[in-house]
């Protein structure tokens, strides 16, 4: 008698609920839409990026170019829900100009497709936007950055390596040349690292998408412990700055509307990028990732050595409660001070406030955008 047997198929595993396209989510703000232009931009490495120009009507103005951190956005400058960094400038007499990086969580790139370093950034993203914006503007009109944590760490190896010269001046947020992070900050990055990256490729900040059941719910179980808010999206961030231990803004200084959209503010962060951030971080310095690619050879191995061709004035700003850079500003100040004493670089600090609050903080049109209202001013 033969006897057969039933084949018992193994359930297929489920998919991941990931953007594949490279099209940018829609921004939110409250200008007139006639006045916002997407510009279509690609770079020469093949990466769809964002580019947005806010029209003033004025082509006599001064374009500032905004660089937001990694895994924000162009949305941290226009929250429509406080007085943010483009109404400032254009009450000021400015033509904002924002660039979504390939960091950006509008783009697809921390959660899925092609991977890259901040080499990328600096050798692609920011100078062939800087180019495309003074093809448009003219040499004629001043061009001013804003850059905010990575965004400004990137360009800092861009500028130091002489891809966007002649700028009118740069003002850099949370960190610059020399990065600095707690002990137990790097060391939960190091670690981490090596334990998750077999498991998972990004920590996501939404408990909501990712589900209770998720292998990323001890994650934020472990960014809960302590925490004063119940929300597990602020938990991850401002508790624990995925996973690592770090907090990246004063709580307080969020309006409640902003809170509840930190899910949209801020995105996935990628864990493939950590080699070259731990790199930059043991250094103290930033650091060029690739070593071997002919491609990158632009870039100086080391931007601090090569600090002395900056050619622009250069503002560093930070909260004093700085939960992830700490004194990184206040260091490179002192060091850029004794090693390229001929530069053009000052510090301010912020009391009260931490790391992305600066931006964000239902306060900061009173207590920060005043200092790079002032820094700017004096160079147009």
């Amino acid at each position: 008698m033969i006897f057969r047997t039933k084949t018992s198929r193994a359930p297929r595993p489920a998919l991941r609920q990931v953007r594949t396209t490279a099209a940018l989510r829609p921004l939110r703000h409250r200008l007139d839409p006639a006045r916002v232009e997407e510009i279509p931009f690609r770079t020469s490495d093949g990466f769809r990026l964002g580019l947005t120009r806010v029209d003033t009507g004025d082509s006599g103005r001064p374009a500032v170019l905004l660089l937001h951190g990694h895994t924000a956005s162009a949305d941290m400058f226009l929250q429509p829900e406080t007085r943010n960094l483009v109404d400032v400038l254009l009450d000021d007499g400015y033509e904002p100009w924002l660039l979504d990086w390939r960091g950006s969580c509008r783009l697809p790139y921390n959660e899925t497709g092609r991977r890259y370093t901040y080499d990328d950034v600096a050798l692609y993203d920011i100078p062939e936007a800087v180019a495309h914006i003074r093809g448009r503007v003219g040499d004629d009109r001043p061009l001013f950055v804003v850059a905010h944590c990575i965004g400004s760490l990137s360009l800092s190896l861009s500028m130091t390596a002489g891809l966007v010269p002649g700028l009118a001046g740069v003002v850099s947020q949370g960190v610059f040349l020399t990065p600095k992070l707690a002990g137990r900050t790097s060391l939960r990055m190091s670690v981490a690292g090596e334990l998750l990256k077999k498991r998972i490729d990004h920590i996501p900040v939404d408990f909501r998408k990712a589900g209770l059941r998720s292998k990323y719910t001890p994650l934020f179980a472990l960014a809960s412990r302590g925490a004063s808010c119940p929300d597990p999206t602020c938990q991850i961030l401002h508790n624990s700055a995925w996973g690592t231990g770090a907090s990246l803004f004063v709580h307080e200084n969020l309006s409640e509307t902003t809170h509840d959209r930190l899910a949209e503010l801020l995105g996935p962060a990628p864990l493939w990028i950590l080699p070259h951030l731990r790199r930059i971080e043991l250094a103290r310095s930033v650091v060029r990732w690739h070593d071997t690619d002919h491609r990158y050879r632009a870039l100086p191995p080391n931007a601090l050595d090569a600090a002395g061709s900056i050619d622009t004035p250069v503002l560093l700003l930070s909260g004093s409660e700085n939960g992830l850079w700490l004194d990184s500003q206040k260091l490179c100040h002192q060091v850029l001070a004794h090693r390229q004493p001929q530069l053009d670089v000052s510090y301010t600090e912020i009391p009260g406030y931490g790391h992305l609050d600066t931006f964000l903080g239902r306060g900061a049109a009173l207590d920060v955008f005043g200092h790079i209202l002032d820094f700017l001013g004096e160079r147009r």
